[in-house]
Formats: C-alpha cells, structure tokens, sequence
C-alpha cells in the first residue's frame, strides 16, 4: 500500500559481528521518524535467549520460596528445611558451571541452562528431602551426630547414587543423536544429575554432621513431623490394603485409563522450534508475522544450492536445468534466482498453495522431498535447504536414533535394576510401568499442545510437538519412573529379604516411601510449575509435561497399579534363572 518496504541486511564476512553482540546493531538500522521491525533468524535468536535470561531468574524467585515452606510443614522445623534449599542453590550453581566447562569442548544451547537449573534445583533438593529424613531418623535412635551421618550416607545415599546412576543413564541415550541441540540438552541434564548427587553426597552430610542435634532447632513441634510420618503410613497402608483385595480389577482400570490417555499419540506430528514458541507480543515474532502478511513473495520457501564440482561456480545452462525443473515440482510456485559466491548458486522456490486435502506440511514436505530428487547437471551436486528441510531432516535424525536412545535407556536400566533386587521380572515390570507412564504422558501432550484443547489458557499457538523437547522428555519422565520404582521396590525387596509374605512386602513398601515419594514428587513439581510460567510455549510443554508424569507416575503408577501388579504375580516377582542369581550373588549392588 505504499507505507511499508522491505530491506535485507547481509553481514560481511569482516563485519566482526557475533550473535552475542548483533543485538547491538539492530538500533543502527533503525530509520528515523520511521518504525522499524527487525526479523530474521538471529533476531528471533536473540529473543529466544532474552526470555530464557529473564524465565530462569523469575522461575528461581518463584520456586525456592514455595519449596521452602514445604519443606518447613514437611519438617516441621526451619533449620531441617533449609539445609536441601541451601544444596538446591549451589546445584543450580554446580550445574551452571560444568556447562560453562563444555563449552570448551562442545556446544552448549540456551535451552540447556534453564533445564540445568530447572532438573538441578528439584533433585537436589529431592535428594536433600532423603538424607535429611534418614538423618533424623538416625538421631532419634540414638546415633551421634558423625555416626548418624556415616550411616545416612551409606543408607540414603545409595538411594541417592542409584537414582543419579539411572537418571544419568536415561539422559546418556540423548548423546546418540547428531544434532548438537539435542546432545546440549543431554549435556544439561545430566550436569544437573551430577551435581546434585554429589552434593547431596559431599555438602548434605557435612552440614548435617556439623549441626548436629541442632538441626532439629527453630521446630515449632518436635513430634510434627513423627505424627505427620505416622499418618501417611496409616493412609497408605489402607489404599494398598484396599487395592490388595480386588488387584485384577484395580490394575484393569488403571491400565484402561492410562491407554485411553494414550490414544492422541496415534496422530502426533513433530516439530522444530520456530517463531511462534515466542509470546505473541514479541518484537520479533510480531516482525516476522507482518513480514509474511505484507510481502507474501519473501514467503516460506525452499533454498537449492547449485555446487560445481570443479570448483568453478554453475554458469549458463546449469542453472537454467536446476531452475526448469524445480519449477516443474508440484507445490512449487515459482523459481528465482538468489544469488552466487565461490562454487555454488542459490535459487529461492517459493512454495504455493495445499492442494485439495492437504496440509501446509504435506505439501511442502511433499515439494522439499522432490526437489531433492532433481537430476543435477554434469559436474555439479545439488543441495536442498530452508526451514522445511531443516524440519524434516531434523525429524527423520530423531526417528532414525530414537530406537538407539530407548535401547541405551532400557538395557541400561534393566541391567542395574537386576543388579539391585536379583529379580529379572521386576525390572521388567519397571520399564513396562515406565512405558505407561510415558504413554498418558505424550498423550495428554498431544491433545493440550498439538490439537490446542486448552490452548487459549496456556497461551500457546496449536503446533507439531517440537522434537528435541520429546526426546528429553522422555529420557527424564523414564528416568524419573524408574527412579521412583527404585524407592518402593528397594522397601519391598527389604521387607521381603527379612521374611515378609508378598503382601506385606507390598503393604510395608508402601507404607514406607508413599510420603517421601508424594513429597519429592511435590517439590518437583512445584519446581517444575515455577519454570512453566515462562514466556516460551516451548518451555510451557516442557514443564507440562514433567508435572503431568510426576502426577500419574506418583501416585496413579506407583501407589495403585504397581501394588496390585505384585499381588497378582505373587511369587513369579522375585524369579530369576538360576544362573542369573549366581551372578547376582556375585556382582549385586543391593540397595
């Protein structure tokens, strides 16, 4: 209409500009008495990182306040709850600085400190709910305050190295993907692991030995948390008892519910972040969205790179047969020539309409695999790019390792968990469990994220499920499945060691880690919630995510479907192949 135009700024190679210091350009481009909008990639970067900046410092002020007060009603006490916040803090620190260390050897995305901060904060603190508890524990029978720290240590904090060897181990399988974005979340995931174990491991204990008997100080009741401890076992033990007298049913039901949860995994697509992650109020996603509103000709399309061989640039003919026929490809509008250096040329094919019953990304999918299968003149390769491709490629790389991470995951974690109970059905059932869990999981995920029920109250723009978040959520809701299958298992397997019938191995098991396993999921997902309220949808679907698992995992999986699971097998739960527990004899690590 006369009022807009359109300017393309390319950066000399000389330029000195990085994207840490483009944002600095940006105001020099601006035209006065004329309102200037900037898009492009690094723009859109750049707005992604800010917001990341600002969500981890207003996730923090929100989450360790909240968890703190928990912990207090937990405790009952002051001191005793603020002794995990304290590790939480220098977790989220430890955590931050081994990431800076990979930077020396890989990169590291943005992303990747928010869920460092994010997996660092909720375990250590988790993993300082544990020792603290076990320490008391000791206190009250008796033990001096060094001795009662050796043995939370040797007690608790087996749990606690398990737990991290597991985690480790679910997020180990990130590292097989190719895509640096992926191995970056990897890399933060299991720097959050490492350190909050071994600072629930070294510092937890330390602080406790040093406290003493005052850790038990600034408690407005001594006896609190001993009533609050008694009560939750009297509750659990009754949901057991009760879900003991009809298991087949119980385990009927659950497992019907989860699968119906399940069913909107049938038509999930995946995604690749892009604009529309950022609020619909941002600078740069509003820039874009006018850019492609009022100059439809710079609309989405495909980058064909025309190389020579010889290393000559394309001249002539060449590039007239690459142009005729991606032209020729169904889904392509037009054909343009965009520009040349060195050995290669560039031509834009701008993509057109959907065809009758098809979807913008069908059809351009569509257009992206054929031009990729355009014969390239003699003496010359061709190359297919853009956003698109970028998208599909990016999603054929995860369909293509994802076999290979699940592999890592499942053999990794049946390994150690044959090794802690000596059982080669219960490791099983965990990844079964697991696998259910990741099931609802994904399943809500759909119907929230991609089918936009619920959309317009999370603030989010209906989208494929990005594909590097579905990967690291389901290496920490399988890791986290696992890790709570540890806690009740390990209660059971111990009561059944002493001599207790398969029910009351249940009935103790529960009884013991219902509360401590209620409370970490908890303070997780109180972590998890403070993290949601990001600006980012993309963060929102992580934090969506980890809560909905934490919940049908912890209580749903773990207090109701695996209690009656046992029952039902009974004795077949602790079999194993003769040989096997030979080895297990040998090599166990117990727990």
């Amino acid at each position: 209409d006369g009022t807009k135009a359109l300017a393309t700024v390319t950066l000399g190679d000389d330029s000195g500009i990085t994207f840490a210091t483009f944002d600095q350009l940006l105001p020099q481009l601006e035209v006065p008495n004329v309102t200037s909008q900037f898009a492009g990639g690094s723009v859109v970067g750049i707005s992604f990182s800010t917001t990341l900046e600002s969500d981890l410092v207003r996730s923090e002020a929100i989450a360790i306040p909240i968890v703190l007060v928990l912990l207090i009603i937990i405790f009952g006490g002051v001191t005793a709850a603020a002794v995990p916040v304290f590790v939480g803090i220098l977790s989220i620190l430890s955590a931050l600085a081994i990431l800076r260390a990979l930077t020396s050897f890989t990169e590291v995305n943005s992303f990747s400190l928010n869920v460092a901060s994010l997996l660092g904060l909720g375990l250590a603190i988790d993993y300082g709910l544990f020792i603290v508890s076990r320490f008391r524990e000791e206190m009250r029978e008796g033990a001096e305050p060094a001795d009662a720290a050796i043995r939370t240590v040797l007690t608790a904090g087996r749990t606690v190295i398990f737990s991290g060897l597991l985690l480790i181990c679910a997020f180990a399988g990130m590292l097989v993907f190719p895509q640096p974005v992926v191995k970056s979340l990897g890399f933060g995931a299991m720097a959050a692991v490492f350190g909050a174990a071994v600072l629930s491991l070294t510092a937890v204990p330390a602080l406790l030995a040093i406290l003493g008997h005052r850790i038990n100080s600034l408690t407005w009741s001594k006896t609190a948390s001993d009533r609050s401890d008694a009560r939750a076992q009297k509750f659990w033990g009754g949901v057991v008892t009760r879900v003991m007298r009809k298991p087949g049913v119980v385990a009927a039901v659950i497992i019907a519910a989860l699968l119906v949860l399940s069913a909107p995994i049938l038509t999930v697509t995946l995604g690749q972040v892009d604009y529309t992650a950022l609020p619909k109020d941002d600078p740069a996603r509003i820039a874009v969205e006018t850019l492609n509103t009022e100059f439809p000709s710079t609309g989405e399309g495909a980058t064909v790179v025309l190389r020579g061989l010889d290393g000559q640039k394309p001249q002539g003919s060449p590039i007239a047969d690459v142009t005729r026929q991606a032209d020729d490809v169904d889904g392509i509008a037009r054909v343009e020539f965009s520009g040349s250096a060195n050995d290669f040329v560039v031509l834009e094919a701008t993509y057109g309409e959907p065809g009758e019953g098809e979807t913008e990304e069908q059809s351009t999918s569509a257009a992206v695999a054929e031009l990729r299968q355009m014969t390239p003149p003699d003496g010359t390769e061709i190359l297919v790019g853009g956003d698109r491709a970028l998208v599909d490629d990016g999603n054929a790389a995860i369909a293509k390792w994802l076999p290979a991470m699940i592999a890592i995951m499942v053999i990794s974690t049946l390994i150690l968990l044959f090794l802690a109970f000596g059982s080669i059905v219960l490791p099983f059932k965990a990844v079964l469990m697991a696998g259910l869990s990741l099931g609802a999981t994904f399943g809500v995920l759909t119907w929230i994220f991609q089918e936009g029920h619920g959309a317009e109250l999370l603030g989010i723009t209906p989208a494929p499920l990005e594909a590097t978040f579905v990967v690291l959520i389901l290496a920490v809701v399988f890791g986290l499945s696992t890790d709570y299958e540890v806690f009740l298992m390990s209660r059971m397997v111990e009561a059944r060691t002493a001599g207790a019938t398969t029910e009351e191995a249940v009935i103790v098991g529960a009884q013991r880690t219902g509360r401590i396993v209620t409370a970490a999921a908890l303070i997780l997902i109180i972590v998890t919630g403070a993290f949601t309220i990001s600006d980012l949808s993309i963060m929102r679907f992580l934090g969506v995510g980890m809560i909905l698992a934490l919940i049908i995992d912890a209580t749903i999986i773990r207090m109701l479907l695996v209690p009656s699971l046992v029952k039902l097998m009974g004795e077949a739960n602790w079999w194993a192949p003769a040989w096997m527990k030979k080895v297990h004899a040998k090599v166990g690590i117990g727990h």
